[in-house]
């Protein structure tokens, strides 16, 4: 064989060979893209499961009553299965209680994917726990909220959260389902206010929920703190928390005890102080459970009204978040209300309830839940939440800041100056009125155009919020309308 017959040879296996690797090479490049693919669509996958194929049923047994199955998602907290219970018809008139599974007593801020042992079927117990005085007035609150659940006074005057719903009064009940009966005619004659000629529109009939209303269920005439508190030094140490005064509808009076162990009559009276339990006592874990057995009136119209309040809308029954001011509203009754009472004449000097003795840094709450990680469904369904909670709890605080400002409970931090150009701290939130106070739009309207301007930077605000880009980052801003002023609270900027 020649020289140039073995280079040809020799050059076609070469060529071949780097054809073949070429080609393994190919194949590796298109397995790896293929592997990645699926990795990438099962990552996808695992995410998408992940969100929304963890619910699973769990049974709760309380005392009391039977064991019952609640859907719940591994994403929940304990604390929401909590929330559940005391809205449940049957298990709401308890607040001073933990979860326990097996015998293990949970943690109410931890998620349900957390908890070792908890799994479809398994069941949780609902165990009674001792009182303290702040889980006691915290009772009591509770059941003051039950009474009134189906009342719209609160709605009306904007109290705790609460907002108008006419959901199931427009649709009269049917909500979930078509009714199988409907009326065969059905009178479409205007009333005679919206017709050509009519001198005054009123007002009243735009709201549905004051026509044809079911009758008014009295459970209690009055449940107010007594006169006899705060229990003197001897009777904590038998662990008496507060005493209660209660009047039932039948006009009996009765002298309650909140102890450490739950309820129970005692034997004072307006003029005397006997704190020994009576006999009998009642003694009961809830205080519905107490009036039960002491009120029959009580006892039947405490069962109807928690049927009118669960046979209502879940949306209806819920405090809104973003709460919604009615600007009229029907002249209603004004009862006794002790917790009203006692909510407008005590100063929490802007302290939230749940962190006593601190205020809350709203603008670190807002910044940092904004840093939140948002690469997957998972962490940017947490974000979103944790946002959605914080500016939530800043204007609820911001309205209640800005009522007492124009109302006068918070002192300026700068009395000297005009009642107009005069500036507010209040709970961290700093607010200013809608004036022209530096003569900026002096050409424009003045305080007139003033008043326009916060809306303005509020819209602003909200655009550069929408946009949401890393690293950008804006103030807290409320703006509200109260007694005739505009009034902008803004979280403060550090260092300032």
């Amino acid at each position: 064989m020649s020289s140039a017959e073995e280079f040809m040879e020799k050059g076609e296996i070469e060529s071949t060979k780097e054809n073949e690797k070429e080609k393994t090479d190919g194949e590796k490049e298109e397995g790896a893209e293929e592997k990645k693919e699926e990795c990438t669509s099962c990552k996808t996958d695992q995410e998408v499961v992940f969100i929304q194929d963890l619910g699973f049923t769990v049974k709760v047994a309380a005392p009391g009553v039977e064991p019952f199955d609640i859907q719940v998602s591994s994403m929940e907290l304990v604390q929401e299965i909590h929330q559940l219970l005391m809205d449940r018809e049957d298990t709401c008139h308890r607040t001073c209680f933990s979860l326990q599974l097996d015998g293990i007593t949970l943690d109410n801020f931890a998620e349900l994917k957390t908890v070792e042992g908890l799994k479809e079927g398994s069941l949780i117990k609902v165990v009674e726990e001792p009182y303290t005085m702040r889980e006691a007035r915290i009772h009591v609150r509770h059941v003051r909220d039950l009474l009134k659940s189906i009342d719209l006074a609160d709605s009306y005057n904007g109290v705790d959260c609460a907002s108008l719903c006419f959901l199931n009064t427009v649709c009269a009940g049917d909500i979930m389902e078509k009714k199988r009966s409907r009326p065969e005619s059905v009178d479409c004659t205007p009333p005679e206010f919206i017709l050509p000629g009519a001198k005054d529109a009123p007002l009243l009939p735009l709201h549905p929920a004051t026509r044809e209303q079911p009758a008014k269920l009295n459970c209690l005439k009055v449940v107010t703190p007594s006169g006899w508190n705060p229990p003197p030094g001897y009777r904590k140490l038998h662990g008496d928390l507060l005493y209660l005064q209660v009047i039932t509808a039948e006009e009996k009076h009765y002298h309650i005890t909140a102890s450490t162990r739950g309820f129970f009559v005692n034997h004072c009276t307006e003029e005397e102080f006997n704190p020994k339990a009576a006999s009998p006592s009642y003694l009961s874990h809830s205080l519905i459970e107490l009036l039960n057995q002491v009120s029959p009136m009580f006892k039947r119209n405490f069962a109807l009204l928690q049927k009118r309040r669960t046979g209502r809308h879940p949306y209806e029954r819920v405090p809104t978040p973003y709460q919604m001011y009615s600007w009229i509203g029907p002249q209603l009754e004004h009862n006794i209300d002790t917790i009203r009472a006692e909510d407008a004449f005590s100063s929490k000097l802007g302290y939230e309830e749940h962190i006593p003795g601190q205020t809350r840094d709203w603008n670190e709450e807002l910044q940092t839940t904004r840093e939140l990680p948002r690469k997957n469904l998972p962490e940017r369904l947490l974000r979103e939440r944790a946002i959605f909670k914080v500016h939530s709890d800043f204007v609820s605080a911001a309205t209640r800041g800005a009522m007492a400002v124009i109302d006068g409970n918070v002192m300026a931090i700068n009395p000297g100056e005009e009642a107009k150009m005069q500036m507010f701290i209040w709970n961290n939130i700093f607010f200013s009125l809608g004036f022209d106070v530096k003569d900026h739009y002096k050409d424009l309207g003045g305080d007139a155009a003033a008043y326009v301007a916060p809306r303005n930077d509020l819209q602003g605000v909200k655009v550069y919020n929408a946009v949401d880009l890393e690293g950008l980052f804006t103030l807290g801003t409320v703006v509200l309308d109260y007694r005739g002023y505009r009034v902008t609270a803004q979280s403060i900027i550090p260092g300032i």
